[in-house]
């Protein structure tokens, strides 16, 4: 996996079982290869790069990732049966019919002289759907005792089943918020919500970002860093109070959008696994818990967990796909149908 926010090449290794129709797994070793600046700085530039110059890197990258997935099986001492590449996303416009992951599938088999399958998102797209969010599936199959999956990443969002469908959608900005606002003060990030929590709630700004018309669309729906910069920010900057403020505000605006919506969908005894960067943030969690009043108990997962969820359900979805079995879901997506997505490569 390589996320957008750049911070590096997250590799899993993982043993994935399917006994008495269920699905099992095992992580047994996972890392994070931070980029270089010479990488981060490409791979940042890459979406206005040209046709050709993003072809040249899109096979430069393949190599590079079949480098370091050879460096971590001799570091680990393990052989995989495949590698699933997620890869990194340059373009994604759905509503254009294009969705474009850099990471050349034929090279990184080269390389590793494994089973490569990537590009788990055209399919989808070419069906009309959004081509994301796919993670769900690993929800479903691998998560299947908690009743809702809410990842509070830059975006939080959360999926469920509602009458038989898995259910999932954006519900709105967390980290991203937090972080852009821990900035300001010199912050990379606010580290457990030290700062938010000594703030103080300001309901001018706490109302403004509730009443953002987003909420109010139908879901499935998905947001990301342009609707943040157009709708969010401005709020942010508009209002005069502390940025000490404003992240406490910000950290009870997250907190309550969340329960909002999980109070729609909540039964009796409801179970949520939350991960993501915001499962570290105790004053984000202790919020959310208030907010919830009891109605869902909230499991926060080992830190392997919530740091490599992503990498391990890419690496389910890679098992499904050599199975031939659906691992995109038309209900989460909006496509015409459910597939199971990804290129498969062989070394050559």
């Amino acid at each position: 996996m390589s996320g957008t926010s750049l911070d590096g090449l997250d590799i899993v290794y993982c043993d994935f079982k399917h006994e008495r129709q269920e699905w099992q797994f095992e992580l047994r070793a996972a890392k994070t290869i931070d980029y270089d600046d010479g990488m981060r700085l490409k791979l940042k530039k890459s979406i206005d790069l040209s046709a050709l110059d993003l072809l040249k890197l899109n096979i430069d990258y393949g190599i590079w990732l079949g480098e370091k997935v050879n460096a971590f099986m001799q570091e680990f001492g393990v052989k995989a049966d495949y590698v699933a590449s997620h890869g990194h996303t340059v373009h994604h416009r759905p509503e254009e019919g294009i969705t474009y992951q850099i990471g050349d599938g034929q090279q990184l088999a080269n390389v590793t002289e494994l089973t490569v399958i990537c590009d788990f998102r055209s399919k989808d797209v070419s069906w009309g759907g959004q081509g994301a969010p796919l993670v769900p599936v690993g929800d479903k199959y691998l998560f299947s005792e908690y009743d809702f999956c809410l990842n509070l990443g830059g975006i939080s969002n959360i999926s469920f089943d509602q009458d038989g469908k898995r259910l999932a959608y954006d519900i709105g900005p967390a980290n991203m918020i937090l972080n852009y606002l821990a900035t300001q003060i010199d912050l990379k990030y606010d580290e457990g919500g030290r700062m938010a929590i000594s703030g103080v709630m300001n309901k001018s700004l706490f109302a403004e970002l509730n009443d953002l018309s987003y909420y109010e669309l139908p879901f499935p729906k998905s947001t990301g860093y342009e609707w943040f910069t157009e709708s969010v920010i401005p709020l942010l900057e508009s209002s005069d109070i502390s940025t000490v403020d404003k992240l406490c505000t910000a950290v009870h605006h997250v907190s309550y959008s969340v329960a909002k919506d999980v109070k729609k969908f909540v039964s009796y005894g409801s179970q949520m696994l939350v991960t993501g960067g915001g499962a570290k943030n105790d004053f984000l969690i202790d919020c959310l818990r208030n907010y919830l009043t009891g109605s869902v108990s909230i499991h926060i997962p080992n830190n392997d967990i919530i740091e490599y969820k992503e990498a391990i359900v890419f690496g389910f979805l890679g098992a499904l796909r050599l199975r031939n079995e659906v691992n995109c879901l038309k209900s989460v997506t909006g496509a015409k149908y459910d597939s199971s997505g990804g290129v498969i490569y062989k070394p050559s």
